[in-house]
């Protein structure tokens, strides 16, 4: 539970500026070289029957699921690649937006961390399909559950997480 953080009052403050009871920072767990192994499987076992060439979100919440179902791929001889949408286009070269082993038309999955809006990965959508890229479905590790589910599947892409916020205040209960 070292990402997951309760208090009675909202105390943490979100990126929308909106105070919550619920802090939920993955990184810590994303990052964590026993947990990346897992994430790894679970991600690529969600989307090894999905035909996708890559998987990927906006940068950073994003980027340790995507490295990590990339390297679990490749070592079932069934490789997705991995690809990173920035925050800003890159200033100079080809000033692309996505980085990686992606190309028009691919089919891909877009994965989050942490969905509360569903800001960022419909971010990650909007971007993906500008770059020509097919999403065909977004994956995040937690879902808040505060309307991010909703506003994801009206961009027409269907939405699942592995854990929700009621899965994670059920553990921290139990603990």
């Amino acid at each position: 539970m070292k990402s997951f953080k309760y208090s009675e009052e909202p105390i943490f403050k979100l990126v929308s500026g909106r105070m919550s009871n619920y802090y939920i920072n993955c990184k810590t767990t994303t990052l964590d070289p026993e947990a990346m192994l897992l994430i790894g499987h679970l991600f690529y076992h969600k989307v090894k029957d999905l035909h996708v060439n890559a998987l990927g979100g906006l940068t950073l919440g994003a980027d340790p699921i995507a490295f990590a179902t990339a390297m679990v791929s490749g070592m079932q001889d069934d490789a997705i690649n991995a690809f990173v949408v920035r925050k800003k286009a890159k200033e100079h070269g080809l000033m692309k937006w996505i980085e990686g082993n992606v190309r028009e038309g691919d089919r891909v999955v877009i994965v989050d961390d942490v969905v509360t809006t569903g800001q960022s990965t419909i971010e990650a959508i909007h971007r993906a399909r500008e770059s020509n890229l097919n999403p065909i479905k977004a994956i995040a590790l937690v879902d808040r559950q505060e309307g991010g589910r909703e506003n994801i599947e009206a961009k027409d892409i269907p939405f699942e997480s592995v854990f929700t916020r009621d899965d994670l205040m059920n553990l921290y209960k139990k603990r």
